[in-house]
């Protein structure tokens, strides 16, 4: 990781915007905000317990008999409405056991005695709402881990107070785990966790599968606190909430049965990360809206937490709840949960394209892992201390991250944060079929916007017979460094990305067959009320929302005589129900193409002013709207790149 570049923002001051009002529609009741103690979202550890339990309260009506189960409106998984209801009861009881621990017991006593009726239910095979068992590389696997970390953290008021003989049923069904295939990815830390807990009631577990899982988590370590989650590139939120949450949750369980060096390992790895995950929450609290299971929402502050609970992280107290609640007030401004206190699949309001086959009705519970700050005492700093601004409040930040190949540059004065992405693909390595995903294989994701689905938006391609576009693919890393960072593609397309403030400049080199097409799409804009407006000219669209979110793109060489459109959509994007992405296309593409793209809100955001130029050797010379130069040489990768036409273009 290279040291991030800040410069300050036009208004230093940014002030914070004001508390919401006290009651939203779909959380009726929540507390007053505290602007003195929470000056940037007025929110309290008491807004975090009323909406555990709200999102507790709203499960019931869905509860099976015998309380094991949890069957929820929805499409079910590739598993099936069986595993489905086993996940609703493990999820959720992650959620419960921080609730209870988190308030030393101080909780109705309906809510510990519905969880220990569901763990008697749960694993009496002679009951019709028994639990699947653990089976290889299966679901219940996943669903096993939050059993064991839920057991552990509330075990006064829980576990010790079982029956012996539903203690041993459990220990009995997790001990599933032990002796079986599991897949090679995060998966392997649900066998760490579950066969730990397992050692810490002296029930049969395997110390060298333990072991062995750790082991694993080592070799996909990347640097700069990254991990891929199994062998590839795939860099994305398990990163936050799997890979760096479960070894603080698992040196909880152990405790003296961990290795210092191990635990020391691990804390280091996630202080390092978590150095750079602040920076991925827009001023408004939204996350990056990049990868898989983005359906899990505000898990995605989990680490933040993890950071405090285990002393292994480097950001003060008052921004690590600051940028925890931003993110929980986010959704839930957003109308998340819904009225019914549920977490339904999708982002704001329902959307299954941000799923994957794994995906049932109870999976967004994961996002239980968000609370588990309420495992800190009320007392703690994290709770006491005055909220402290996100990076993204005061400054200008730039970030390269060699590590997943991506740049990182927000804006306070939109609050803003874009991500450009050149490495991460989450395909497996070759020869593996190189596939595509839209929330891996576009150039680049924001706090603001998410990706078509489908859709031609941050993506170059090459238009084959009727149209067909071609696949971004395999991502080749050219690096990351600075304000730069790089990437091909199979098909020769080169591509270099330079960012500076709101602005990216994209420099295509393509070794393509002559008379082939080529289009180019910006970001993709959405709205919920209504469509974004669309405006085209010569070598340039743009889209723009309602509040002002504009989106995008210029050429500045090889676009000359280029059609320029803005292509709609409606319920394809996460965001909002209606869409728009800017769009530059060719009918020949040339061997060179320069783009500049735009996301930004902030008033008079220059559009206008940008240039490149070419050298004799290749190197392109871009200057921004703002007049800041850059250079790129040609070939970054090292090999022969193609030369690009004589002629420079003109200014933008």
């Amino acid at each position: 990781m290279t040291a991030p570049h800040v410069s300050p923002p036009d208004d230093p001051t940014h002030p914070p915007s004001p508390p919401p009002p006290p009651d939203l529609p779909n959380l009726p009741g929540l507390p007053p905000a505290d602007p003195v103690l929470s000056p940037r979202t007025g929110w309290t550890r008491a807004h975090w317990e009323a909406i555990a339990d709200r999102l507790l309260d709203g499960l019931l009506p869905y509860a099976a008999p015998g309380f094991a189960q949890y069957r929820l409106p929805g499409p079910p998984s590739h598993s099936g409405p069986w595993s489905d209801g086993l996940e609703g009861f493990a999820r959720s009881f992650l959620l419960a056991a921080f609730r209870i621990a988190g308030s030393g017991g101080r909780v109705g006593p309906a809510l510990i005695e519905r969880y220990a009726t569901g763990l008697a239910t749960g694993t009496d095979p002679h009951h019709p709402g028994h639990w699947p068992p653990i089976t290889d590389r299966a679901q219940p696997m996943v669903e096993a881990a939050s059993l064991a970390i839920a057991l552990h953290e509330s075990r006064p008021w829980l576990w010790d107070h079982l029956d012996d003989g539903v203690r041993q049923r459990v220990c009995a069904w997790l001990g599933g785990f032990v002796g079986a295939d599991v897949n090679d990815s995060n998966w392997r830390l649900f066998q760490v966790i579950t066969e730990e807990f397992l050692a810490s009631v002296g029930a049969p577990h395997s110390r060298a599968e333990i072991d062995a899982g750790l082991a694993r988590l080592d070799d996909w370590y990347r640097g700069g606190g990254w991990y891929t989650d199994g062998d590839g590139r795939k860099f994305d939120y398990y990163n936050a909430w799997a890979l760096h949450l479960y070894p603080v949750l698992w040196a909880r369980i152990a405790g003296p049965r961990a290795r210092a060096a191990t635990v020391a390992r691990h804390r280091a790895r996630l202080r390092e990360f978590l150095a750079v995950h602040q920076h991925f929450f827009g001023s408004d609290g939204a996350p990056v809206h990049q990868g898989r299971s983005l359906t899990y929402r505000f898990a995605t502050t989990a680490p933040l937490w993890a950071g405090a609970i285990a002393d292994a992280t480097p950001l003060p107290a008052g921004r690590t709840r600051r940028l925890a609640s931003g993110a929980l007030k986010h959704f839930a401004e957003r109308g998340v949960p819904d009225a019914r206190g549920l977490l339904t699949l999708g982002w704001y309001r329902p959307f299954l394209p941000v799923t994957q086959r794994y995906s049932g009705p109870a999976s967004p519970y994961w996002a239980s892992k968000a609370f588990l700050g309420l495992l800190l005492p009320a007392d703690h700093p994290v709770w006491t201390a005055p909220e402290e601004p996100a990076p993204v409040d005061t400054e200008d930040v730039r970030l390269a991250l060699p590590a997943p190949g991506w740049l990182l540059h927000s804006t306070a004065a939109d609050g803003i944060v874009r991500l450009v992405n050149h490495g991460s693909d989450r395909l497996p390595p070759p020869p593996a079929t190189a596939d595509d995903s839209p929330h891996y294989a576009r150039f680049a994701y924001s706090s603001a916007t998410a990706p078509e689905t489908p859709g031609v938006d941050n993506h170059i391609a090459l238009l084959g017979p009727g149209g067909a576009p071609s696949r971004r693919g395999r991502i080749h890393p050219l690096g990351a460094q600075g304000r730069r960072a790089g990437s091909w593609q199979d098909g020769r397309i080169e591509t270099v990305s330079v960012v500076h403030g709101p602005w990216e400049v994209r420099v295509h080199r393509l070794d393509v067959p002559p008379g082939t097409p080529v289009r180019e799409g910006g970001w993709a804009v959405a709205d919920d009320t209504a469509p974004p407006l669309a405006r085209t000219g010569s070598g340039r669209a743009l889209a723009r929302r309602s509040d002002g979110l504009t989106s995008a793109v210029v050429g500045l060489y090889g676009w000359d005589d280029a059609e320029a459109v803005v292509v709609r959509g409606v319920g394809t994007n996460a965001v909002g129900h209606h869409s728009a992405t800017p769009v530059l296309q060719l009918p020949q593409s040339p061997r060179l193409l320069v783009t500049l793209v735009v996301l930004g809100a902030a008033p008079h955001t220059p559009l206008t002013g940008a240039s490149a130029t070419v050298t004799a050797d290749g190197t392109v010379e871009i200057r921004f709207p703002d007049g800041t130069p850059e250079r790129v040489p040609a070939a970054l990768s090292g090999a022969p790149g193609p030369s690009p036409d004589p002629a420079p273009r003109g200014t933008r």
